[in-house]
């Protein structure tokens, strides 16, 4: 069964979180000293590592998203149907970029629980991963 948004509420997988709007910009930043780690670990070769620091540079990226909407999750797979219902289906960020979000997620565990990764995986995170960033900054500015 596939849950959707109202049942991710419904379940407590989100939630109302009052300090959320206070603490978006401090969630941002973890997104991007996540990401400044992940091409520093990059440009060391160390590409599993890279893949899983950029699955949290994301991860961090749409919670801070989430945060600004004064919500907070209890499951990735809910953060990642917030964003769909808060912000994709309302314009407000492209399709492709929930995808590489949901993208860098199997990635991360394909790399952490089973030492499968690749250059190439990593490279197209990096760039999906940035133009995450950027967005939400965008968002939450």
């Amino acid at each position: 069964m596939s849950l959707n948004y109202d049942d991710c509420l419904k379940r407590g997988k989100i939630k109302p979180f009052s300090r959320g709007k206070e603490l978006s910009n401090k969630e941002l930043e973890e997104a991007i000293l996540d990401f400044e780690r992940a091409r520093k670990t990059y440009s060391e070769g160390d590409y599993k590592w890279a893949v899983i620091q950029l699955y949290y540079a994301m991860f961090h990226s749409a919670r801070a998203l989430l945060y600004k909407e004064n919500l907070r999750e209890h499951s990735h797979f809910c953060l990642l149907t917030a964003i769909r219902e808060l912000y994709v289906n309302k314009n407000k960020l492209p399709l492709h970029l929930l995808e590489g979000l949901q993208e860098a997620k199997t990635l991360r565990e394909e790399a952490d629980y089973y030492s499968r990764w690749t250059k190439q995986g990593c490279e197209k995170l990096l760039k999906i991963a940035e133009e995450f960033i950027d967005k939400s900054k965008g968002l939450i500015k």
